[in-house]
């Protein structure tokens, strides 16, 4: 499928750890329409570029500007992956394929960009709290790894603003999470949240907790976990058997990630809303809408009352960063 020569069109790229997804877009108003996708195992792949040769070559595409979001930190165009051995320039894009307008971006930029324009369907209410207009938004997006980014409203329009807030230290608030902690230390010597914020952070709590001996791990589920994603088998327990070491593995989880949301929100003000992005909220949408998550959130001693106000999403667009970029491409090839 080859687009017309005289249509006008957008390039945008999510590029995961686990997997990458590349999509063309037309104008649609304010929010590109998507007219074609693939998605591409991101570590069988050599780097951005072959995948990108393969979807250019598959669907014949021209674009007239393309924004690919990565995960990890980009300095002056250039990214080196956090989860996966790749640098990735835009300039270097921008000259293998002639492309005049390139620009590579945190993928949780591109996630946060995305935000205004989703519609209710595209989100899951944890709260009932109203949002402040124009005020600032958070999101913070547990999947392969830890992302965090801020929305800032600038002139007329939201202005995504980027960090790596998923490196910064982890912070235990009870007796239970100063040994989880010390637990990690022992293996990494760093804990960053996304030790424990991640799929592999799920893990790495699940570790810990049969560590103590408190729960038997029955034999099936090792034998699970060895054959799928630890991370899915360890959700798929908790919700389908309530496999106890498997729930409260979880419960840990939902609880240190509405303290760290609780944080965003109080560092940034995001009376925004806090939006939880990535792949991991939808699937444990269970778990979220129990009060451990809000009750952690809003536990930060005197400004509980400040954080009832603040409303809390879940994003339920898987791509929503895919999204997010689009629009970056269409404003920068205005």
């Amino acid at each position: 499928m080859s687009e017309r020569p005289s249509e006008k069109t957008f390039l945008a790229g999510d590029i995961g750890g686990t997997k990458t997804n590349i999509g063309l877009f037309v104008p649609w108003g304010k929010r590109p329409r998507l007219k074609i996708s693939k998605t591409y195992p991101s570590r069988e792949a050599k780097g951005l570029d072959t995948i990108l040769e393969d979807f250019v070559n598959r669907y014949e595409v021209r674009p007239v500007s393309a924004v690919f979001g990565i995960a990890g930190p980009v300095l002056r165009g250039r990214s080196r992956t956090t989860n996966l051995p790749w640098v990735v320039s835009d300039k270097e894009i921008g000259d293998r394929f002639g492309w005049n307008h390139v620009l590579l971006v945190n993928d949780l930029a591109a996630t946060a960009q995305s935000i205004p324009y989703l519609n209710r369907n595209q989100t899951f209410f944890l709260n009932r709290a109203r949002a402040k207009e124009r005020g600032n938004i958070g999101v913070v997006a547990p999947g392969t790894g830890l992302g965090e980014a801020l929305l800032v409203f600038q002139g007329n329009r939201y202005v995504a603003v980027s960090s790596e807030g998923g490196h910064v230290d982890f912070s235990p608030n009870t007796e239970d999470e100063v040994l989880l902690w010390r637990y990690l230390r022992e293996e990494f010597g760093h804990v960053s949240v996304e030790r424990l914020l991640s799929g592999q952070g799920l893990v790495n709590i699940y570790r810990w907790l049969r560590s103590t001996g408190r729960y038997r791990e029955p034999g099936w589920l090792a034998e699970k976990m060895k054959a799928m994603d630890p991370a899915r088998a360890i959700s798929e327990a908790a919700f389908e058997t309530r496999e106890p070491l498997c729930v409260h593995s979880l419960e840990h989880f939902v609880t240190i990630l509405g303290g760290v949301c609780g944080n965003l929100a109080l560092t940034a003000t995001t009376r925004g809303g806090i939006y939880l992005g990535g792949g991991i909220p939808p699937k444990i949408l269970p778990a979220l809408k129990e009060a451990l998550f809000l009750r952690a959130f809003t536990s930060k001693g005197r400004f509980e009352g400040f954080l009832k106000k603040i409303p809390v999403r879940v994003v339920l667009e898987s791509r929503a960063a895919l999204l997010g970029a689009a629009i970056m491409a269409q404003e920068l090839a205005h």
